[in-house]
């Protein structure tokens, strides 16, 4: 018998635990930090293949102006074939020194999960993450 009491409040206990740990927060939080560490890489090699081009941006980021959402076509493909933005050509060709592999978000399931836009006014980049967990927004505007 005081064995099974014992049992039972060792598992109190754990469950008391876990529930302080919150291990879906501390995983979405996990995901958020590949983002913006993602999100940081793009706007990177973005602004650095301005440099090179006189502060000319990619065609491909001219003509993105809408918000970054996921029903976007503003999302950044990871292919070189596709509807949406495709950086892929200017950013991680072969002869690329801007990108090895273009990111991919850790919940995306058909494009890179990552969004661009670009103020023509401003002349300035916008990187997101829209699939951003726990109510974060991770952009970066460059």
């Amino acid at each position: 018998m005081e064995i099974l009491l014992v049992v039972g409040i060792i598992a109190i206990l754990a469950g008391i635990v876990i529930l302080a740990i919150n291990p879906s927060k501390q995983l979405g939080d996990t995901r958020n930090a590949q983002r913006r560490s993602d999100v940081l890489s793009i706007t990177n090699a973005v602004y650095q293949y301005m440099i090179d081009n006189n502060g000319t941006a990619s065609t491909t980021v001219t003509g993105a102006t809408a918000a970054c959402s996921l029903a976007s076509t503003n999302l950044i493909l990871s292919t070189t074939t596709g509807t949406g933005l495709n950086l892929y050509s200017d950013l991680v060709g072969a002869s690329s020194t801007y990108l090895n592999a273009m990111p991919r978000d850790p919940l995306a399931s058909t494009s890179t999960g990552y969004g661009i836009s670009y103020s023509a006014t401003s002349k300035r980049i916008t990187v997101c993450a829209p699939l951003a967990e726990n109510g974060i927004t991770i952009s970066i505007t460059r």
